[in-house]
């Protein structure tokens, strides 16, 4: 005889999801306990983030902070190939939810995960600090392992487009006010200058941080975990992708691929050759 069933099958239904993130009942909504009915007019987008990923509400200067850092990536033409594929999504003929899940999809390791791993360097230099290593010492040897594991790119330093990133140093000089008026601790900010100086000691030229690095340094200020930050910067960057799909779903136009079509690519495959008779 098989053993008495004691727990409760609509207690195990319920239990089958559990979130601490929101209370959702008829008439209740509440996030981490908060009434969506006080929130309402009272808590804004940014802090909304910070409430839902990190569990409370943060102090308004790291809110504003943190919406200085996603403000600041919202967009980088069609050039970025997630705002490329969303237009290119539009004149498929589908919808814009479509076409910003196809260009949020392409956000990978190369094309929007720099953020993550910038901070995931900054925090491995950090602990080395921390273990007693001089700034230098700790910089150099979280670089160079970081090389041995990933390779020669180093993320959040240097641009494809932009000898100097236009958006690094105004977020770096509010992150450094911020330490100043004891907000955040400053240490990243501190950590991510050391890495551009020791790049240009290690090269011989000056690699500038990019957008991927100062962000990178804010969300590492605040606290994020360095997944977050990836998660954060899709975030920010759909501003720019529903901008854009928008913006191709008026203009109209249909199947536009990549290039225009006059432009055929090179073909580099064998020459023209007959079928053979089998």
């Amino acid at each position: 005889m098989s053993a008495e069933r004691t727990s409760d099958p609509a207690q195990e239904m319920r239990d089958w999801w559990h979130t601490a993130i929101i209370e959702m009942k008829p008439g209740v909504i509440r996030y981490r306990g908060y009434p969506i009915e006080e929130l309402i007019g009272r808590a804004t987008f940014s802090e909304m983030i910070w409430l839902l990923t990190r569990g409370e509400l943060p102090d308004p200067r790291q809110a504003k902070l943190l919406d200085i850092a996603l403000m600041s990536a919202v967009d980088h033409g069609p050039q970025a190939p997630s705002i490329a594929i969303a237009r290119i999504a539009a004149t498929c003929g589908v919808g814009l939810n479509n076409a910003m899940a196809t260009a949020v999809n392409v956000l990978g390791d190369i094309h929007g995960g720099a953020g993550e791993q910038a901070v995931e360097l900054y925090e491995a230099i950090v602990r080395r600090i921390d273990a007693g290593e001089s700034e230098v010492a700790a910089t150099d040897a979280a670089l160079a392992e970081f090389v041995a594991q990933h390779g020669k790119i180093i993320p959040g330093f240097g641009h494809r487009f932009h000898p100097i990133d236009p958006r690094s140093e105004p977020l770096l000089a509010l992150v450094e006010q911020a330490a100043r008026d004891g907000v955040v601790s400053g240490k990243y900010a501190r950590v991510a200058r050391a890495v551009e100086a020791a790049l240009e000691r290690q090269k011989g030229r000056r690699i500038p941080m990019n957008i991927d690095g100062a962000t990178a340094v804010i969300y590492a200020e605040l606290g994020f975990p360095a997944p977050l930050a990836r998660g954060l910067f899709c975030l920010s960057r759909s501003v720019g992708i529903l901008a854009h799909a928008w913006e191709q779903t008026k203009q109209g136009g249909r199947n536009k691929g990549p290039i225009p079509r006059q432009y055929i690519p090179t073909y580099d495959g064998p020459p023209l050759r007959d079928v053979p008779h089998r």
